[in-house]
């Protein structure tokens, strides 16, 4: 079975109304490689922890789920110019130059994406030769339509919800006896997101807390706001100060969850354990053999299970050294994956289907770590896909990469969620709706696990339902700096 990413020049989400997200940047990146008849081209989101490929075409799509050096040699030469910049292929770093060239890109056009004074990325095309005018000019009209799509919002930026600007202490405003604003700094312009020729002569546009008291205040967008009034000595008006406590909010929801989660999650194998040693300890002479061995099956499983919650909890609160080892070595990926499936329950050992030639080029890495990424990846998607549905592992073989893929063909995950998936305790899910419970783990450790190998994964919807979840590892034959 074939795995079809969504394509958007197919989605009844089309522009011109309705196309946005991460669907609509594919569909450009599509647009821009064809017009500029480039080999491979690209958008690159920055966001809280750095650069990523979000989407590409072409020769670079080998690099999607990438990340991508902020400080790397592209990125600080587009940030600092106002126009597109051109740089021979063979100037870069971070082990794209091999692939590149080896797609026949000798030079790579690039040019960053700005929304109001904020940089959110970076659009890039590899060509053969040195541009002309007409392609720095084509190159530029595609980065002010992604833009566009950043400055609408809709599912963008993909990293998450769009980063709130920072909790300034210096957002301030003056208002009068009457509630009026008198004056209102950049600071606070930044952090409610309504400009000063907006706010001036206008009513306070958050709540009038009394002088010396403090109120909370939620924006149209979400955001929360801690708004303080000082009262001003001999006169009758007020000095606001504001302060954005939205992050500090979501960390504080997140711990909570967090302990609710994991309680649960804790108890619940604790509790089959204690019951089952319970029956064995009390009606051992009673039991049948069978149903004895049936019990110390039940324990083992569930040991197994609670032994690799405990895990995931030590690697996600640590500093993630003990996840791979030091030294990347060879190994034969196929064989490590079929060593994989053997440590599946038999469940759901049932449903995959393992399409995998006999010789696959060999890996750089840690061998070890392709059981516990292949068993995330696929109780993944075991979770979010019917019972009688297969789940597929398959062989990925492209640019400087040899990898493989595990597909659903469950719900699909949204367009704007194949980022947050990998956000340590995030779930699609709010509150306390968690109907596939698990703690929002898994798919952290599987970026953390694959990318201290030189390595990426990444998520797409699958088109017709589904997900697409692929692992790239660094090629051994091409060495370390081939990837």
């Amino acid at each position: 079975m074939e795995p079809v990413f969504v394509d958007p020049a197919a989605s009844p989400d089309r522009v011109e109304g309705a196309e946005h997200g991460l669907p609509a940047v594919q569909h450009l990146v599509e647009r821009c490689n064809a017009e500029l008849e480039a080999r491979g081209a690209g958008f690159v989101e920055f966001g809280p922890s750095g650069g990523r490929v979000i989407a590409a075409d072409g020769g670079s799509g080998w690099a999607v789920g990438r990340r991508v050096d902020p400080f790397g040699r592209v990125a600080t030469e587009t940030m600092g110019a106002q126009g597109p910049v051109e740089l021979r292929a063979s100037d870069l770093r971070g082990g794209f130059t091999g692939p590149l060239i080896a797609q026949g890109i000798t030079r790579i056009l690039g040019v960053r994406v700005v929304v109001g004074s904020a940089i959110v990325g970076e659009l890039f095309a590899g060509l053969e030769g040195p541009a002309d005018p007409e392609r720095y000019a084509t190159i530029a009209r595609f980065a002010t339509e992604v833009a566009a799509l950043y400055d609408a919002g809709h599912g963008l930026p993909v990293y998450g919800d769009e980063p709130a600007p920072a909790a300034l202490a210096d957002a301030i405003a003056l208002v009068d006896g009457d509630g009026i604003v008198r004056s209102w700094n950049a600071a606070a312009a930044a952090v409610t997101g309504r400009s000063v020729s907006a706010a001036l002569g206008r009513p306070l546009p958050v709540p009038l807390p009394p002088p010396g008291q403090v109120v909370e205040h939620i924006l149209a967008d979400g955001r929360r706001l801690q708004v303080l009034a000082t009262a001003l000595p001999d006169a009758d008006g007020r000095v606001i100060a504001l302060r954005d406590v939205s992050e500090a909010h979501r960390r504080e929801q997140a711990r909570e969850l967090f302990l609710a989660v994991t309680s649960h999650e804790l108890r619940n194998p604790v509790t089959v354990i204690k019951g089952y040693a319970d029956t064995l300890v009390a009606h051992w002479d009673e039991l049948p053999d069978p149903a004895r061995r049936d019990a110390v099956e039940r324990v083992r499983q569930r040991a197994g299970d609670l032994a690799r919650l405990v895990e995931r909890l030590l690697s996600a609160v640590g500093d993630g050294a003990g996840l791979t080892s030091a030294m990347p070595l060879p190994f034969d990926l196929a064989e490590a994956l079929r060593a994989a499936l053997a440590d599946l329950p038999l469940e759901i050992r049932r449903r995959v289907r393992l399409m995998l030639p006999d010789e696959l080029p060999k890996a750089l890495g840690e061998r070890g770590s392709v059981t516990t990424v292949l068993v995330e990846l696929v109780t993944n998607a075991v979770k979010h896909s019917r019972p009688d549905t297969p789940i597929v592992v398959e062989p990925v073989i492209d640019g400087p990469s040899v990898g493989f893929r595990v597909v659903d063909e469950g719900e699909g995950i949204l367009p704007e969620h194949v980022e947050r998936a990998f956000e340590r305790f995030w779930q699609a899910q709010s509150g306390n709706e968690h109907p596939y419970g698990g703690v929002g783990l898994g798919l952290y450790l599987v970026r953390r696990i694959i990318e201290r190998q030189k390595g990426w994964v990444f998520l797409r919807p699958r088109e017709h339902g589904g997900t697409v979840a692929e692992v790239r590892l660094p090629r051994a034959d091409l060495g370390p700096g081939g990837a």
